[in-house]
């Protein structure tokens, strides 16, 4: 069985670096980028990703004008997005799920929880 490979998007150095961690010693394979921009330019390429981790706060393009284009890459369809977000206030996943995140995780992740949400891949 081969590796799942996710991507991270996140404007802070600093998570990705904690997340790409603790996801290769799972066994995940990982890609990064600092913005929607960039994971969009990613996305409509041919590279091979399972999942992304979207931080929903970010800035030029939020997590939440970003699902909806990830959406829309005809090859992307239906990838599995995890919004992940500090926002842990009463709607805010529904508000998540509603712009077309597949789960949600809340900031600082749990890694239980991140791996119990990256087994549904």
């Amino acid at each position: 069985m081969s590796k799942k490979r996710l991507l991270i998007v996140d404007d802070d150095s600093r998570n990705i670096f904690a997340l790409e961690h603790t996801l290769r010693v799972k066994s995940y394979d990982c890609l990064s980028c600092t913005s929607a921009e960039d994971a969009l330019k990613l996305l409509k390429s041919d590279e091979k990703i399972d999942a992304v981790l979207l931080d929903m706060m970010m800035p030029e393009m939020d997590g939440y004008d970003a699902i909806p284009l990830i959406k829309a890459i005809p090859s992307r369809t239906s990838i599995f997005v995890i919004a992940v977000t500090a926002q842990a206030m009463t709607g805010d996943k529904e508000k998540c799920l509603e712009a077309g995140a597949d789960d949600y995780i809340s900031k600082p992740v749990d890694v239980d929880k991140l791996l119990l949400v990256l087994s549904k891949i």
